[in-house]
């Protein structure tokens, strides 16, 4: 004790100012990297800057979370894969760049959307698409329950029994999380669809142009050609040196030129995928719950705490046409109570209850008149009077009165009152329309007719009385009502070390390129190309969501290769190797592009070398030098790149109209696509006009030349837009 408490006296204060010393590095460090709030400038967490605008991370994990919402609300696709989270990742940048750009242009052009603009957009009959397809867990909740059809008092409906009762009617949360998403989306898009309108509807063709190009559609040339491919002269005679190349790529830079840095890998991908072992513990586990399942009287709640499926548990009776499954014609021969399986099916192992069997119709006619209760929680009529109400309808229909004069005049199914009261319903919709109009409309007979109570309350939707009168069925066949349980092939623990250790071996035994290159040779797995990876990609072709991968490929050298395997979404490790590095501007020579760019290099040769080869030469002679035809085409047109006979060779059409040519003379050599023509003009002919019908022609060439032109704008103006503005990515912040 002593010698400690002497140690403490005499390096006591020492080690107090290493300690005070050691925490003001730690906190000034931590300062720099962001964690107190930028008290010391912090560092920085944009993503992009866009002309200068920097883009924030916590706005684009918004953006990207909204994106996800709105692909859930819409795309019924079930649960989000990480490769289309890795899309929606790639598509926000994108999305965000020309909002933020055309947004400058808007702030310019005075573009906004009034406050009466922004409530038409979700409370009038002509609201947002969006909105009148928004769907919350299957309903589309702003439609009429009766007809189907949007119903813009519902939206402020909802909204108002939302601010007054939210926590009883969205407890979660996720109604107010997908709606506000939806809302704001379509309140900044709004301002967007302005601008694009605007330049779509600029587009003008003035009277001169189309009479031009009407003018040009009549003229007619009858020409005989020879083309002379470029396989006569062989490929051993052009030589092509690296200048050539890159005078080639220089001359038509437009086509070899990068937008973006990318890089080229080649990975070797070792798959986790489960053993036989992991089948049989699936297998084993759904026969161990076969016995239980048997006796459960609440099927619902037994398939949600037992499956590993998403897919939610129906009541719906389905028939051999609409029971998506392979062993469905198995499965319906089975008995009324019994239990199918297990079997494989859809990457895992299902057992199937037979809850129930029936012959029912694929779908059912019918007519009604409604009598609301309630509706959206609100009382329309008491009960007792709508009841004695929908009762003396029916007996005046008894009477003689006329079904669909009731319709109109008491019917408070306002959607249905042009059809006379009259629905088709098909089976799949059974679910979706209320219980007991269900059971009635499919499993009463044609012609049967009463008044059932319908209670939607619980989905904030109506209540009330309806009379029915079942007028048709088609397609009785057996049906069945199952309950499935999946258990998903998964690999163990075991498994997945397994082949991460075959990864990591590959990994540490591959230091460099030629190493790489000769382990992938024999492991037993083939390597793979991986070409064009951009800055800004989240996925690569073959791989899926990749992102650690081009955020290493990009702060790497060209022929290093990863020092680790990269786990990518539970599905495989990936050990890669830089092949290549192509940065912004005109892209590089590189042994994957080279081919091509030799043979583009050669046809350009080969082209000027037949082309003096054979000038001044008859066709006759250029053909029979060639060994090939003389063609004949009578139908040139100088408005159309499209020759009878040729296809798609616009120069060609254009030199058969130049005033150069003259009749029975041999044009100079037409390069083209796989050869060089040589032409000689027959004649040349104008279609007489008409002058009853000039007007109208030129009137639908103009109206023609716009839709083309406005069809383009609509599909280039993201990618016009965005290309001339300057973004820079910050790839270590996404």
């Amino acid at each position: 004790m002593a010698v400690i408490q002497k140690i403490r006296n005499k390096y006591g204060k020492i080690a107090g100012a290493v300690i005070a010393i050691s925490l003001v590095s730690f906190i000034v460090s931590d300062a720099r990297n962001g964690s107190f709030g930028g008290l010391f400038g912090g560092h920085d967490t944009h993503v992009m800057t866009v002309d200068g605008t920097k883009i924030e991370s916590k706005e684009y994990e918004q953006r990207v979370k909204e994106y996800e919402l709105l692909t859930q609300i819409y795309s019924n696709r079930g649960p989000i894969t990480e490769e289309a989270r890795a899309q929606i990742r790639e598509q926000v940048l994108q999305s965000v760049a020309f909002e933020t750009v055309v947004g400058k242009m808007c702030d310019k052009l005075g573009i906004d959307i009034s406050e009466q603009e922004k409530k038409d957009l979700f409370y009038s009959p002509n609201a947002h698409q969006l909105v009148r397809n928004f769907n919350f867990e299957g309903q589309q909740i702003f439609n009429n329950p009766e007809t189907k059809q949007f119903d813009p008092g519902r939206v402020k409906g909802f909204e108002d029994e939302l601010a007054k009762n939210g926590q009883k009617m969205d407890p979660y949360g996720k109604f107010t999380e997908q709606w506000s998403a939806v809302k704001a989306y379509v309140l900044r898009m709004s301002r967007i669809d302005k601008f694009n309108a605007l330049m779509s509807a600029s587009v003008y063709t003035p009277g001169y142009e189309a009479k031009s190009i009407a003018a040009d559609m009549a003229q007619m040339a009858s020409i005989r050609y020879v083309k002379v491919p470029y396989s006569a002269i062989p490929d051993g005679d052009i030589k092509v040196s690296d200048d050539d190349i890159k005078a080639y790529m220089q001359k038509h830079k437009g086509f070899y030129e990068l937008e973006q840095a990318s890089r080229g890998l080649e990975y070797l991908s070792f798959e986790i995928q489960p053993a036989s072992a992991d089948s049989g513990r699936a297998k084993e586990a759904l026969d161990q719950m076969k016995d239980e399942f048997m006796k459960a009287k609440d099927n619902k709640t037994f398939v949600g705490n037992k499956t590993d499926d998403m897919a939610v548990y129906s009541e719906a009776y389905v028939s051999k046409k609409t029971f998506a499954s392979q062993n469905a014609d198995t499965i319906m021969a089975q008995s009324s109570g019994t239990i199918y399986g297990p079997y494989l099916e859809a990457g895992g192992y299902r057992i199937t209850k037979i809850v129930d069997k029936k012959v029912l119709p694929d779908s059912a006619k019918c007519r009604h008149i409604l009598i609301k209760v309630k509706d959206g929680g609100k009382e329309v009529l008491a009960d007792d009077l709508a009841k004695k109400k929908i009762d003396s309808i029916v007996s005046a229909i008894n009477s003689g009165a006329k079904f669909d004069s009731m319709v109109a005049k008491f019917s408070d199914d306002d959607g249905s009152k042009a059809t006379n009261g009259e629905y088709w319903f098909n089976l799949q919709q059974r679910p979706q329309i209320s219980k007991e109009f269900g059971d009635f409309i499919f499993e009463g007979s044609v012609g049967k007719k009463g008044t059932v109570k319908v209670d939607n309350s619980k989905n904030n939707g109506y209540v009330g009385y309806h009379y029915i009168e079942v007028l048709e069925q088609k397609g009785a066949a057996p049906t069945v009502q199952v309950a499935t349980i999946t258990k998903n092939l998964l690999p163990s623990d075991s498994t997945v070390n397994a082949i991460y250790g075959r990864a990591n071996e590959f990994a540490a035994k591959s230091t460099d390129a030629a190493t790489f290159d000769a382990n992938a040779k024999t492991s037993g797995t083939d390597k793979r190309v991986a070409e064009n990876v951009r800055e800004n990609s989240f996925s690569i072709q073959g791989i899926g969501s990749a992102r650690e991968i081009i955020k290493w490929a990009f702060t790497h050298k060209v022929g290093e290769v990863s020092s680790a395997p990269f786990r990518i979404n539970d599905q495989r490790y990936v050990v890669a190797k830089i092949t290549s590095i192509e940065e912004k501007g005109l892209m590089p020579i590189t042994p994957a592009n080279r081919p091509m760019l030799e043979q583009k290099v050669k046809e350009e040769k080969k082209a000027e070398m037949i082309i003096n080869k054979y000038k001044g030469g008859t066709l006759e002679s250029i053909a029979q030098a060639t060994a090939q035809a003389v063609g004949q085409s009578d139908s040139v047109t100088l408005g159309g790149g499209v020759i009878p006979g040729i296809g798609y060779e616009p120069k060609v059409s254009g030199y058969a109209f130049s005033a150069a040519l003259a009749p029975n003379a041999v044009s100079p050599g037409i390069k083209s696509q796989g050869g060089v023509f040589f032409i000689s003009l027959n004649n040349r002919t104008t279609r007489p006009s008409n002058p009853a019908t000039e007007q109208m022609e030129i009137f639908q060439m103009r109206r023609n030349q716009e839709s083309q032109v406005r069809n383009f704008v609509g599909q280039a103006l993201q990618q016009t837009v965005t290309k001339k503005a300057d973004i820079k990515y910050n790839i270590s912040t996404f």
